[in-house]
Parts: C-alpha cells; structure tokens; sequence
C-alpha cells in the first residue's frame, strides 16, 4: 500500500512538474508573441521596452531592471526598481569589458549589489545595449530562464538597433531629397541664358563641391545697356552658404537696378552682407560692368581672385578693390578701376576651386597652370574654351584627384 502511494505520489508530482514545462513554455510563447507583435507594429522604443520590463516582472519576478542603449552615447533606456545613483552606472569604464551574460555570484566594482546578472548585447564585435537584472526567482530552471531572458533580450535589442537604422536611413533620403531640390533650387538662381552677340560672349562651369555650395555667378542687364557681371565665393559650404548665396544674389540684383558709381555700389553691398552674416562669414567678389559703346571694363575686386584679360597676347590680373565683402561693416579702402578692351579680348572670372585642386600625386593644379593654358587657347570662343578648360582639369585629376572646393568659371570673349 505505502509503495502504490509512493507510486501515486511520485506520478503526481512528475505530470504537475511537466504541466508547468507547458505552462512555462507556452508563457515563453505567448512572451515572444507580444513582442514580435509591438516590432511588427512599429511601436515606439518606448513601448517595446515598456513591454519587455512588464515580461520580465511577470514572468520571472524580476525587481530590478537596468537598460542601456548606446545612441550618440550610452544612455539609460529604462529603469525599474533601481535609484538614480544606480542609472548613472559608467559603461564605458565598468561595463564595456563585459562580452558574455554573467550573473553576479559576488559584489563586482561600480555595481550596485542589487543586480543578479549582466545581459551584453553584441553584434559583429559592436555593443549594442547592456541590461542589468536584478530580484529574478531562483529554482530548477533558473538557467533555461536565464537563456529566455537573454534571447528575449537580444529581440528587443535587436528591434530597437533596427528602429534607429530604419529612422537613420529615412532621415538620409529625406536629407537627399531636400538636398536635390536645394540644388534645384539653387539652380534656377543662376542666367539661364549668357549673352553670344557682336558685343560680348559668354559662357559659365558651375562645378559644386556637393550638391550645393558657395560659389556665385550672376549677369544682370543694365538700362543703359551696359551689363554687369560678377563671381563670388562664399565662405562655407552646403545649406548655408547657399541661403546667404540667395540672400546675397537678391539685394544685388535689386541694387544693380539702382546702380551708381561702383565703389559706392560695392560699399553699400558690404554693408548689407555685414548685417547679415554679423561678421560670421564672408564673401570674395569680383565685380564687373562692360559698357560695350566705349569698350571699357569698370570694376572692383573684393579680395577674390584676380580675373585674368588677355589681348595683345598678354594677360593682365584685375587686382584692385577692397577687402572682403563682410568682414568689416565699413571697408577700410575702396578702389575702382577701369581697363580699355581691345578687340577679341578674353576675359576669365573664376574661383579657387579651379586652382587649388589636386591629382593623385599629391600636385596642385595652381595658378602658373591655368595662366599656361590660357595663354596656349586664348583663341577659342567661351564655350569651346570652357568645355577644353574643364577636359584638361579632369585629365590633370585623374581617377585619384581630389576637389576640395566648388569650381566656378565665367569666361567672357569681347569682339
């Protein structure tokens, strides 16, 4: 009788010990399930790890509950049952030397003896997340819990890495998109349309360094039939200067409408780009008006790189002027000058992204290059001396050059 009991009893215990296997198992299940639900759902970070915790504290009876995400830097994610002394728990210094799980058998330095174990998060040799566990229920399957919790925590952590690829790359596509359309945008700022008649030839390269960028042309026609030319070079890059590039390319087009002598014309344009910039930026400008009825040149150079005139089988730099526009509210010295074109007279306006690139020798292009090649193709019209201009500073780059600048050219030939 007391054997058939013992039978009895032993059965009993066995079918309840494998009920709560399933009940077990299926709980593990049901676990993953929620999760797999909120990833597929999108829920926020937030609410994953709000799910995760809720887990953990029902299944396991954990009290404790420390996560740390590495974004820009490591930050705590989420916190349960823990002070704040212990979220400022050092990463870097205590936790990083950590690759494998570890329950904590004895006190470890810089953690709070309420931690039972420590879950790493690792992937291709990069920690993703550190998460601390503490008050978790002891018993026969405490090490089957253990992997549980260690693949449940890699779901999680897994879905939260993934959330931040997802939004870091939709950020990259919405980036690229408001870049193209800046670009765009950026474009229709330039002429269209550069005059070719018996007066004056012209012709333009804009090359940006990205997308957009800093450098400035501009043609504006004047009553009095003489035109106005200018290249500027912003300083800066991207988004920026393209905003002050069409800033600056309004007033100037809404003063040259008004325009007087250009030395006034020039302080006045200072003026405004101090006001704007607040001395935060600058620009390099080289302005010109033709006045085809007398072929003469005025202009003033605002410390940009002189442009070059070639006639009579010479070429002549166009230097004076003032400082840069916007580095002082009032320019120090202004001077103007005036040059005679002669006939068939070649003008180049650039900037010196065209002159200080270099090739995969490590060799800059320069100014005694581009002063040879001028001289060597001072007889082709603009267009074709541009379109050779630009083969010639590929060739010279090569597959391994390197620009660092926009690359702006206005070349103008003078009947």
């Amino acid at each position: 009788m007391s054997v058939y009991t013992g039978e009895h009893t032993t059965l009993e215990s066995l079918t309840a010990h494998y009920e709560r296997l399933v009940k077990h198992k299926q709980l593990q299940i049901d676990a993953l399930l929620d999760v797999s639900r909120a990833i597929n759902n999108n829920f926020p970070t937030s609410a994953l790890l709000r799910i995760y915790e809720f887990t953990l504290k029902a299944q396991f009876s954990v009290s404790k509950l420390l996560v740390f995400i590495k974004n820009e830097r490591w930050e705590c994610a989420c916190a349960s049952g823990v002070s704040d002394a212990a979220k400022q728990i050092s990463v870097e210094n205590i936790l990083l030397p950590i690759e494998q799980m570890k329950e904590l058998q004895q006190p470890h330095p810089g953690i709070p003896d309420v931690f039972d174990v420590i879950i790493p998060v690792i992937h291709q040799k990069k920690p993703l997340a550190y998460v601390l566990i503490g008050g978790i229920s002891e018993g026969n399957a405490h090490e089957e819990q253990l992997k549980f919790i260690q693949t449940l925590t890699n779901v999680v952590i897994v879905a939260v890495e993934n959330r931040k690829l997802l939004r870091a790359q939709i950020e990259q596509e919405v980036l690229k998109k408001e870049m193209e359309m800046a670009a765009e945008m950026q474009s229709l700022l330039f002429p269209h349309r550069l005059p070719n008649d018996h007066t004056i030839q012209m012709d333009a390269i804009y090359l940006p360094h990205h997308d957009i960028g800093g450098d400035y042309y501009d043609l504006i026609p004047l009553p009095d039939g003489k035109q106005m030319f200018c290249v500027g070079d912003i300083s800066g890059k991207g988004i920026a200067a393209a905003l002050l590039m069409a800033n600056f390319q309004a007033n100037l087009r809404l003063l040259a409408k008004n325009h007087e002598q250009l030395m006034v014309f020039i302080e006045v344009i200072n003026d405004i780009v101090s006001k704007i910039t607040k001395g935060e930026k600058f620009i390099t400008l080289f302005l010109g008006v033709y006045n085809p009825a007398e072929r003469t040149l005025c202009y003033v150079n605002a410390g940009h790189n002189p442009s070059m005139l070639v006639q009579n089988g010479s070429i002549t730099e166009l230097k004076k002027g003032c400082t840069v526009l916007g580095m002082f509210d009032d320019l120090p010295y202004v001077q103007m000058d005036e040059v005679k074109i002669e006939k068939n007279a070649l003008l180049i306006n650039y900037t010196d992204g065209l002159t200080d690139f270099e090739n995969e020798r490590g060799e800059f292009y320069g100014l005694e290059r581009l002063e040879d090649f001028v001289l060597k193709n001072q007889e082709l019209d603009a267009v074709m001396f541009n379109k050779t201009l630009l083969e010639e500073v590929n060739a010279f780059k090569g597959q391994g050059g390197i620009l660092i600048d926009d690359i702006t050219l206005l070349t103008c030939r003078f009947p």
